[in-house]
Parts: structure tokens; C-alpha cells; sequence
């Protein structure tokens, strides 16, 4: 009887909404050697974005799949990055890099859509970028190529931005 009355006074789930898109770029299974024989657990790379200008990404560990999604998720929810998106492309042209990867971006033209390919291809779409020109060069490891497109998104500068910068007028630059 008492598990019954609890039942009916129990809040219903609410499914939070969020404003961010997620997609799962990779999971591995990862093996840590110890004495008594090799200890696995798995690794998973989440990028998510809001198509808006906000792009982030998720590097976590744990010893089931789901629960490696879920903390990758909220680490990139805290390393959320504002690029600026003009007319569905970048501001200018730039080079993204990290470690041996190299990742060149270019603007392009309104309805030329997304060229690249890769890990790059998600950050772009997630960031809401819709005509962009993008190569990989070196290594095309997941997680290399997103932190070099992270990178080369960080350097971007809108005229305005750097107008502020330079203490001159948008004419002026």
C-alpha cells in the first residue's frame, strides 16, 4: 500500500531542452595495463553547437559507453567557443593547426555549401557555417581535427572586431 501512495506522488520525468545539438564523432575502447591483466574502458569525442555561432567540443572517459557520451557532452558544453558566422561563411581565410594536423579554411561563395571533409565538417555544420571551404592536411585523426579547426575558428576576427583593435574606423581598415 505504501509503494503504491509513493507512485502516485512522484513528479513525472521532464525531458530538459536543450539548445545544443550534439553529435558523436568517435568512441574507442581504451585499455589501461595493471598488474592483474588490462582494465577497459571507453573514450568518446562529442562536438555540440547551437548553428548559431557556438561550437564546442568533449573529450571523456569511463568504463561504459553511455556515461563516456554524457561526461564528453558536458566537458564540451564548458569549452564553448563564439566564432563569427557572415552570411553562412567565414570572416577571412585562416589555418587551424595542432599537433602534425593542419586544417587551411576559406571563405566561399553564398551556395558553394560545405566543402570539407572529415571531423571538420561536423564543427562547420554544428557552428552553423553553410558555405565553407576546408582541407585537412597531416594526420586526419578525429580528435586532432576538430582541436585544429577549434583553433583556426578562434583566430577569426570580423572587420569590425578589428577595426576596435586598431582604434580606426571599418572605412579606414
Amino acid at each position: 500500500m505504501a509503494q503504491q501512495q509513493k507512485r502516485e506522488f512522484r513528479k513525472p520525468r521532464v525531458e530538459e531542452k536543450d539548445e545544443f545539438e550534439k553529435k558523436m564523432l568517435n568512441v574507442r575502447r581504451v585499455a589501461k595495463v595493471v598488474k592483474g591483466g588490462r582494465t577497459m574502458r571507453f573514450s568518446a569525442l562529442v562536438v555540440v553547437g547551437d548553428k548559431k555561432g557556438r561550437v564546442g567540443m568533449g573529450v571523456a572517459k569511463a568504463a561504459e559507453v553511455p556515461a563516456a557520451i554524457d561526461k564528453a557532452t558536458k566537458s564540451a558544453k564548458k569549452a564553448l567557443i563564439t566564432v563569427p558566422v557572415i552570411d553562412g561563411t567565414i570572416p577571412h581565410e585562416t589555418v587551424g593547426k595542432f599537433a602534425k594536423t593542419s586544417v587551411k579554411m576559406l571563405p566561399s561563395k553564398r551556395g558553394s555549401g560545405l566543402i570539407a571533409g572529415g571531423a571538420a565538417r561536423t564543427v562547420f555544420e554544428l557552428a552553423g557555417f553553410t558555405d565553407i571551404t576546408a582541407k585537412i592536411y597531416g594526420s586526419t585523426d578525429k580528435i586532432n581535427v576538430v582541436r585544429a579547426t577549434l583553433n583556426g575558428l578562434k583566430g577569426l576576427r570580423t572587420k569590425e572586431q578589428v577595426a576596435l583593435l586598431r582604434g580606426k574606423s571599418v572605412e579606414e581598415i
